[in-house]
């Protein structure tokens, strides 16, 4: 069955307003579908780095509020915590550190279940560049109390509270996004490459924030934030949503793509599969096959409006559970690096805060590699749970060796961070894109492209959960002993358990190729 889409056209009536003036001096002397889709991949990549870049200095941060004041230069105190930041000159800092990433966390892993339900209902770009400008003024509160002199344990927790319900507007957003516009072909791989912004983003918050760390930390969260809510003024004025907006043909999600070739002079349509073109008569197609009479019935039917799918619906789609159950244990091993990495290198290594958190941009360096990594081979095997299933496998022994071995040198720390990040963020990017992007396609959803976000909060929701956790229980697990092994123990079985639940799906992959 051929399906007849709609003439390519200037469709401009959603569209804002700084994509009226782009199209009409940019897309001229191009593909209109490709440079659209280029250019929508840029700024939405830009857009979550902005995310990830403000949500990083915390972890950096978290190694002044609390240090061996006398081993600082022109220390010549009698009181051994005179160069802390109260509330967290107390023996339970890291517990008090730990409340800090679990409030964040919490809230935007809550955060996060609503977003997506909420964004399949509201214009998209509007709900995207609110939440960016939030999540700006939230991350420069937090620096602003350093410049204000705030010692209250409680306006910080507010903070990081209202932060994270802030954050959790741009996963479901960014991916609906993307997926509106690219389909089901080399998504591992586009998704792969697109979701590097997660390192990248974590790489300059990393280094932006140890540019002050020392000095001024308040400009650690400041800076960032002004970055973050100038992206969300950016979002709002450049960004298209889905492609009927600026008259682009819209993504093959199931395999059958329609090319209109009305747009480039011809007459007639064209099935990619077998590379036909179908001539067009008058407004009708004239099919090389013969319909069934089923066929030409839907054919005739109106187009009815898609409708948002419901919470529970999204559950019964195949995979959904299994992944966000995996991405619950992922998650937490990822965001325990994420936050606690400048931490743990400054408590084994012996290095000042801004070296800690310069080297610890190696495990995201290799946690861009691994993500490209696992979006090439899930195209090419067309397995997204096995890729994901060994790289988990590997990552646990990695982790291992990582704790044993990682200070022993400088170059050796470097190069089992990089192997340390390929092998925990692979499996991690590629079910939080990729994998939700599929599921929120899912062929049982019947052209229903309203379920995308609302997947996509369901799987990273629950990866949220688990990342609130890691955090907290690293906080807890370390203690005023720093004792680093139980928490790389904890981390270890996280990721076998990770593993574990994805074994029904890895099951029916291999039996579906079996058969």
């Amino acid at each position: 069955m051929y399906i007849q889409t709609e003439a390519a056209g200037p469709v401009m009536m959603r569209s804002p307003l700084g994509v009226r003036i782009i199209d009409r001096v940019c897309c001229k002397c191009f593909n209109k579908d490709t440079w659209y889709r280029g250019y929508v991949l840029l700024l939405t990549f830009l857009c979550y780095c902005c995310y990830h870049l403000s949500r990083k200095p915390v972890s950096v941060v978290k190694t002044v509020f609390h240090q061996n004041c006398s081993a600082l230069p022109d220390y010549n105190s009698s009181d051994p915590t005179a160069c802390d930041w109260a509330p967290f000159n107390h023996p339970n800092y890291q517990e008090l550190e730990g409340s800090l990433d679990y409030a964040y966390l919490f809230a935007y892993a809550v955060g996060m279940f609503f977003a997506g339900h909420i964004a399949e209902r509201v214009d998209l770009r509007l709900f995207l560049s609110l939440g960016m400008m939030l999540s700006g003024i939230t991350t420069a509160l937090f620096g602003m109390g350093r410049l204000w002199n705030i010692h209250l344990l409680s306006y910080y927790l507010a903070v990081q509270i209202f932060g994270g319900l802030a954050q959790s507007s741009g996963w479901p957003a960014v991916v609906t996004c993307v997926g509106n516009w690219f389909g089901k072909g080399h998504r591992g791989l586009v998704f792969g490459v697109w979701n590097s912004h997660t390192s990248i983003g974590n790489i300059l918050g990393s280094l932006i924030a140890g540019v002050w760390v020392s000095t001024n930390w308040g400009l650690s969260f400041i800076v960032p934030g002004l970055i973050i809510l100038a992206m969300g003024l950016v979002v709002f004025l450049l960004l298209p949503t889905d492609p009927k907006e600026v008259g682009c043909s819209p993504p093959d999600h199931h395999g059958q793509h329609i090319v209109d070739h009305r747009t480039h002079g011809e007459t007639g349509y064209e099935d990619v599969s077998t590379h036909q073109v179908v001539p067009v008569v008058g407004e009708e197609i004239a099919p090389l096959m013969t319909d069934s009479d089923e066929d030409v019935e839907e054919r005739k039917r109106p187009p009815r409006e898609a409708e948002a799918i419901s919470f529970f619906g999204a559950l019964r789609i195949p995979g959904v559970v299994e992944f966000s159950l995996c991405l619950f244990f992922s998650k937490l091993v990822a965001y325990t690096f994420l936050y606690w990495l400048p931490s743990y290198i400054k408590y084994v290594a012996h290095y000042d805060a801004t070296q800690s958190a310069d080297l610890s941009t190696m495990f995201d360096v290799g946690g861009i590699a691994g993500g490209i990594a696992a979006g090439v081979v899930s195209d090419y095997s067309g397995k997204s749970a096995s890729t994901c299933a060994v790289m988990l496998a590997f990552s646990a022994p990695m982790m291992f060796i990582y704790q044993t071995y990682g200070n022993v040198s400088l170059r050796v720390n470097i190069v089992l961070l990089l192997m340390t990040g390929f092998l925990v963020n692979g499996p991690y990017a590629l079910i939080t894109t990729a994998v939700s992007a599929d599921l929120g396609t899912h062929k049982s959803l019947k052209e229903n492209s309203k379920a995308l976000a609302t997947v996509t909060a369901i799987i990273d929701g629950t990866g949220s959960m688990g990342a609130a956790l890691g955090p907290l229980l690293t906080g807890l697990i370390s203690g005023p002993s720093n004792n680093w092994n139980h928490v790389f123990y904890m981390l270890i079985a996280a990721d076998i358990i990770s593993m574990l639940l994805l074994m029904r799906v890895v099951f029916r992959e291999l039996c579906c190729r079996q058969t």
